[in-house]
């Protein structure tokens, strides 16, 4: 149940709830001489998927997130229609919170590939947290709120569900085990859920 019904914020992830962020870092990881091992394609783990150790995985991430191709990251799936509807139709914004780098280039990158896609009114607030970074103390700022708070990660889901928001994951193949939150394959779920 939505427990976000005076305040309208919703408090979201960007990288695989807005962004398909996956689709863009494989093309980018290509480009770049990476490749998947074959049958890896459910596994979450970046090092798994492309044979590499952690400090590699993390450093390649970093330098993704910190290059030009993350001010040009696709919409995921039907995002922009759902959300604009929320916005448009009902008076939600959205505050973004995202583990994306403390560059502030990178910063500026993903804000102005946010609002070209979603448009300059959605956002009221864009919360940067290193790359990987947990979202602990962004999160514990809305302790109490019972705002509606959209992950993918079934980890920062419970962060948020700590604090008393209203957590709910879209579906990928890293959270299909999950039981503990809602998850919703499509942004047309997601309106209903938060619609009623």
């Amino acid at each position: 149940m939505n427990l976000n019904t005076h305040d309208k914020v919703i408090l979201t992830d960007c990288d695989g709830v807005l962004l398909n962020w996956e689709y863009a870092f494989y093309v980018w990881a290509e480009r770049h001489g990476y490749k998947c091992k074959p049958g890896s394609e459910k596994t979450y783990d970046l090092g798994e998927r492309f044979g590499i150790d952690d400090e590699e995985k993390n450093l390649l991430c970093k330098t993704f997130n910190e290059s030009a191709a993350i001010g040009f990251l696709p919409p995921l799936r039907d995002a922009m229609y759902y959300m604009d509807l929320l916005h448009r139709k009902h008076g939600y914004v959205f505050h973004a919170i995202t583990s994306l780098s403390t560059d502030h280039q990178a910063q500026e990158l993903r804000t102005q590939n946010l609002k070209k896609l979603f448009g300059d009114t959605m956002f009221e607030k864009f919360i940067y947290l290193g790359t990987g970074a947990p979202k602990d103390e962004a999160l514990a700022a809305y302790e109490g709120k019972g705002y509606t708070w959209i992950e993918d990660l079934t980890v920062n889901a419970r962060v948020g569900a700590k604090y008393g928001l209203d957590s709910i994951l879209v579906e990928h193949s890293h959270n299909m085990n999950n039981t503990e939150f809602p998850t919703f394959k499509t942004w047309s779920e997601i309106y209903d859920y938060i619609v009623g």
